[in-house]
C-alpha cells in the first residue's frame, strides 16, 4: 500500500494551529445558554445573535451590535458566567488522541476566548493546555484579523505560511487564510462554516499526522477509517 497516497495536502507543515471552541471542543450548549439569555436581556433575537458569535471575541460581538453597553465590561461579565458554566463541554471526537500524537513544540491554540475561560473549557473537555496558546487577550485585533495566527506561529518559531490551521467558523477561516496558512475545517460542533470550500471533517477519527524525516508534519487520511464529512477543497 502506498501510504503517500493518503496525504490530504501535497505539502507538509512546520506546525499545526488550532482554534478551540468548535474545533477542539464542543461548547455549543454553554454558548447557547449564556449568549441566549444575554440576547433576551438586551432585546436581541437569540437565533440571529448566534450567527455572529462563532470565532469572534465577545467584546467585538457586542461592539458591532451598537448597544448602550460597554463592550469590554459586557465581555467580562459574559466570560464570568461562561467560566462558571461548563456543563456539556466535551471534546470533538478524537481531538485528545490527535493532539497527543503531535510533538508538543509543534502545535498551538489560537482562541478568541480569554485565558481563564480557555483553560476552564480545556480542562472540562479533558484537553491538555498546550505549551503555547494565544488568547483574545493577547491580540489587539481579533479574528478575522490574522494577528492571532501570526503570533502563534512566531511563538513556535515558524512562519504562519508554513502552518496548517484547524478552524470551525468563518471568522477564523478568514484569519487563517489571511495569515497565509492552509485550512482544515472541523464541522462536528455546528454548521456555521458548512459551505466552506476547504477540506473539512466532522471530527478527528479520520485523520492522522505523520512526522517526516525532514521534521515536518503531513496530514493523512487514516487507512482504516471510512471517509465521512469531507468537503471539496481549493
Amino acid at each position: 500500500m502506498d501510504l503517500s497516497s493518503s496525504a490530504i495536502f501535497p505539502n507538509d507543515f512546520a506546525a499545526l494551529l488550532f482554534d478551540m471552541d468548535g474545533t477542539l471542543l464542543n461548547s455549543m450548549a454553554v454558548v447557547e445558554r449564556v449568549w441566549g439569555a444575554w440576547a433576551l436581556r438586551n432585546g436581541i433575537d437569540p437565533a440571529r445573535l448566534m450567527k455572529t458569535v462563532h470565532g469572534v471575541r465577545a467584546a467585538d460581538v457586542i461592539r458591532k451590535l451598537g448597544l448602550p453597553v460597554d463592550p469590554e465590561r459586557g465581555a467580562r461579565d459574559l466570560a464570568a458566567v461562561e467560566i462558571a458554566d461548563v456543563e456539556g463541554v466535551v471534546e470533538i471526537p478524537g481531538a485528545i488522541a490527535f493532539l497527543g500524537s503531535l510533538p508538543p513544540e509543534r502545535w498551538a491554540i489560537v482562541t478568541s476566548a480569554p485565558l481563564e475561560l480557555a483553560t476552564r473549557r480545556l480542562a472540562a473537555a479533558g484537553i491538555p493546555v498546550p505549551r503555547h496558546m494565544v488568547t483574545g487577550e493577547d491580540v489587539t485585533i481579533g479574528k478575522p484579523d490574522p494577528q492571532g495566527y501570526r503570533l502563534a506561529a512566531e511563538r513556535l518559531g515558524v512562519r504562519a505560511e508554513d502552518c496548517l490551521v484547524f478552524e470551525d467558523a468563518p471568522a477564523g477561516i478568514l484569519a487563517g487564510r489571511a495569515a497565509g496558512a492552509e485550512i482544515v475545517v472541523i464541522t462536528g460542533a455546528h454548521a456555521a462554516a458548512g459551505e466552506t470550500p476547504h477540506v473539512s471533517f466532522a471530527h478527528y477519527a479520520e485523520i492522522e499526522v505523520r512526522l517526516g524525516g525532514s521534521g515536518r508534519l503531513s496530514l493523512h487520511r487514516r487507512p482504516d477509517e471510512p471517509r465521512i464529512g469531507e468537503a471539496k477543497r481549493v
